[in-house]
C-alpha cells in the first residue's frame, strides 16, 4: 500500500517518519519553495527528527496519483487551496486521512466536509487525531490516538494498519464530535497559555473542566455525541495542549499576554473565530471561547476579561 503525506511541517514529517518506521511505503511531499522541505532534502533532518536514507521525499505533486492513501497535515485554513491544486489530478478511489485540527472560518465546515465537497465521490475521508508531540513520539514515548470516518470499513482498515506499540489507536464513534473537539482544544490551549502569562496557572483545573463542558454543548447542538468532548479528541489531548512546554497554542497564549511575538502556527488563533460563528449559528453559549476571542481580536484586557467570567451568573455545574 502506497502512502503519500502532504505537509513537511513538524507533524506531517513525524507522521511520515512513523508510518515509514512501520515498514510502509511512504513518500513525504512538500513544496519546492518550502525551506522546511529544502532542509529535509539536503540534511535529511529538521529540528525534531532525522530521516533514514531510505525515506522518500518529493516536490512533485503529480506523484500523489500513485498513492492509495493521502495523509494531509497542513494549516487547516489552507486545506481548500490545497484541494484546488489537486483538482486537475482528478483523483479517484483515494483515501484522504486528515492529521490536522481546525474548522474553516468562512463556512464553518469541518475538515472532512471540505474534503467531501472537493473530491470525486469514489474517494473517502477520515481523521487521525489525539494527543502527542513530535519530540516525545520520536523519543519512543507512546501515546493514544483515535481514527474516525463515516465508513466503518475505512475506519477499521486504518486502525488495524496504523496501530502500533508506539501509537495505540482507538476506533472513533462520532465524526462530528471528534472533529469539533479536536479543533476546539487548541482554543482551550491558548486560554491556558494566557493563564500562564497572567501567573494564574492554578486556574487550569477549572479551565479544563469548564472548557470540556462548553465544547460538549456545542458538539451536542451540532448533532454529535457530547461525550466525545471527554475522549481523546479533546479532554484526552489537554495534557499535550494545556500543560506541555511543546504546545504551540499554549505558548502562543502565554507570549501574547506578555506582548511577545510567536512565529509558529497556533491553530487555535483561527479556530476561535470559527467557534464564535458556530456558537451563534447553533445557539450555544461559549464563554471561554468568547473570552479568548475578545482578547485576541477585540483588544480586550486579559485580566478584566477573566474577571468577567467570574462575574457570570452562578448556575449548576452540569
Amino acid at each position: 500500500m502506497k502512502i503519500t503525506v502532504i505537509g513537511c511541517g513538524r507533524w506531517g514529517t513525524l507522521i511520515a517518519w512513523y508510518l515509514h518506521s512501520q515498514n510502509m511505503e511512504v513518500t513525504l511531499y512538500g513544496r519546492a519553495s518550502s525551506h522546511k522541505m529544502q532542509q529535509l532534502q539536503t540534511e535529511r533532518k529538521n529540528e525534531f527528527l532525522t530521516l533514514p536514507d531510505s525515506f522518500r521525499l518529493t516536490t512533485d505533486l503529480q506523484s500523489i496519483k500513485e498513492a492509495q492513501i493521502i495523509v494531509i497535515s497542513v494549516n487547516s485554513q489552507g486545506l481548500q487551496a490545497l484541494l484546488d491544486e489537486l483538482k486537475p489530478l482528478e483523483l479517484k478511489d483515494k483515501l484522504f486521512v486528515l492529521c490536522m485540527k481546525g474548522i474553516e472560518i468562512k463556512t464553518g465546515r469541518r475538515l472532512t466536509q471540505v474534503i467531501n465537497d472537493n473530491v470525486d465521490f469514489s474517494n473517502e475521508a477520515a481523521v487521525w487525531i489525539g494527543p502527542g508531540h513530535v519530540q516525545e513520539l520520536y523519543r519512543g514515548i507512546p501515546n493514544c490516538m483515535v481514527i474516525d470516518s463515516t465508513s466503518e470499513q475505512v475506519k477499521t482498515m486504518l486502525v488495524n494498519t496504523f496501530n502500533s506499540d508506539l501509537i495505540r489507536i482507538y476506533y472513533g464513534q462520532d465524526l462530528i464530535g471528534n472533529e469539533i473537539g479536536a479543533a476546539a482544544k487548541n482554543v482551550i490551549g491558548i486560554a491556558a497559555g494566557m493563564l500562564d502569562g497572567l501567573g494564574l496557572s492554578s486556574l487550569k483545573g477549572a479551565l479544563i473542566s469548564r472548557g470540556t463542558r462548553e465544547v460538549s454543548r456545542l458538539i451536542k447542538a451540532m448533532g454529535g455525541n457530547e461525550l466525545s468532548a471527554y475522549g481523546l479528541c479533546h479532554l484526552g489531548d489537554y495534557e499535550a495542549t494545556v500543560f506541555s512546554p511543546y504546545s504551540n497554542n499554549r505558548r502562543f497564549g502565554e507570549l501574547f499576554i506578555k506582548g511577545e511575538k510567536y512565529e509558529k502556527l497556533a491553530e487555535g488563533y483561527y479556530t476561535v473565530k470559527a467557534m464564535m460563528n458556530l456558537g451563534k449559528n447553533y445557539g450555544v453559549e461559549l464563554p471561554i471561547s468568547k473570552a479568548v476571542y475578545d482578547v485576541l481580536y477585540n483588544q480586550k484586557e486579559a485580566k478584566s476579561t477573566l474577571d468577567e467570567l467570574f462575574r457570570r451568573t452562578i448556575k449548576p455545574e452540569f
